[in-house]
């Protein structure tokens, strides 16, 4: 049996941190490019925390430290308890029903419990069921082949992602770009002169496009801009493109390349070598095209064809082979019919799921 003790000062916040990248260190495919955001939520300073109360804890087995999880309630997502930034060692018994018992005790009340959501779809999401000899994309989790048996009796919410070679993509735009219309809509990319206005724009489009997805909770410009600030030598105009009517934004589309081409060890940061190194020759073979959203009075409208045909003009100028998509929910029916009809047109065949994630849930 395992035992889940609560962090009480910086020296345990530091030892929850020292847990997951020992947890990690005999995976070579994990990646340690978002440990920034974990410290940021857990021991650090961040708006998320003006709405949202963070728990860090340890897993001890046999006395010794055997992995870690916050407990985070976020006041904007009020039914859930997430069992967030979960890492453990193999071979660990009853992890799931500790989970539940500190989870209920932490936040007495709160119906559900919810593992593989970190703070916010916006920072990282899922627990990996598959792909586990590959590292991740950027933003994507990585998380060890054993994790999903730890939650055994859970309920899965399955997410998928879809992959797929870019050239049929550049052919299919160089078919659309003459007969195309678009209409009222135009695509600027943002200008990061003016980063907090841009992000204020995005967070906006991102609370009334993603209301009802699941998972969801509202955002603040602030809690968005401190995401992206940090990666503002590596994000470039193009990266956020917001389409516009009449000069009032109707939708956006974030891509970027994969950063974690740029690292091969699981235990490096970027740097400023890998910055210099992208900027003067772009290493990077796979593009991730993150979010895409549209506000629902203007999902009949061209805007989403428009910002695609707009990503693809940018994607092309680059040694990009790959695009992958950002994470979908299976059961967001919808969207992934939207996807497969936009890739299965370009590669001229069905695609099937790449990368396959899920969160799980019990109750409380």
């Amino acid at each position: 049996m395992i035992a889940i003790e609560p962090v009480a000062d910086r020296r345990g916040v530091s030892a929850f941190h020292r847990a997951g990248r020992e947890v990690l260190k005999p995976w070579p495919c994990a990646r340690s490019t978002e440990d920034d955001v974990t410290r940021m939520l857990v021991g650090g300073r961040s708006a998320f925390h003006a709405h949202a109360e963070v728990r860090p804890h340890l897993i001890r087995a046999g006395g010794e430290v055997a992995g870690r999880v916050a407990f985070v309630h976020d006041r904007n997502l009020p039914g859930f308890v997430q069992a967030a930034f979960f890492e453990a060692a193999p071979g660990l018994d009853g992890v799931a029903e500790a989970l539940r018992r500190t989870a209920a005790a932490c936040f007495p009340g709160v119906p559900r419990l919810v593992v593989g959501l970190n703070g916010h779809l916006n920072y990282s999401c899922g627990i990996l069921t598959n792909r586990f000899d590959e590292p991740p994309l950027f933003g994507f989790n990585w998380t060890p082949p054993h994790y999903p048996d730890c939650f055994a009796g859970m309920t899965a919410r399955p997410m998928v992602s879809f992959r797929f070679e870019n050239e049929g993509f550049y052919e299919l735009a160089t078919a659309m770009e003459t007969a195309f219309d678009p209409g009222p809509v135009r695509v600027r990319t943002m200008d990061r002169r003016n980063l907090r206005r841009e992000v204020a724009i995005y967070t906006h489009l991102n609370n009334a496009s993603f209301g009802e997805h699941p998972y969801w909770s509202d955002r603040t410009p602030d809690e968005d801009f401190e995401l992206f600030h940090p990666f503002r030598f590596l994000i470039r105009d193009e990266n956020l493109l917001f389409a516009e009517i009449d000069g009032k934004p109707v939708g956006f589309l974030l891509w970027y390349p994969d950063f974690n081409e740029l690292v091969t060890r699981n235990d490096e940061s970027i740097g400023a070598l890998d910055v210099a190194r992208y900027r003067l020759a772009n290493p990077i073979r796979t593009v991730r095209l993150t979010e895409i959203a549209v506000l629902p009075e203007h999902r009949r409208s061209t805007a989403v064809g428009a910002m695609i045909l707009r990503m693809i003009q940018h994607v092309r100028r680059g040694p990009y082979r790959f695009c992958e998509g950002g994470f979908i929910f299976e059961e967001n029916s919808s969207c992934v019919g939207m996807t497969l009809r936009y890739i299965s047109r370009a590669c001229g065949r069905p695609l099937e799921p790449y990368r396959r994630y899920a969160c799980y849930e019990a109750p409380l």
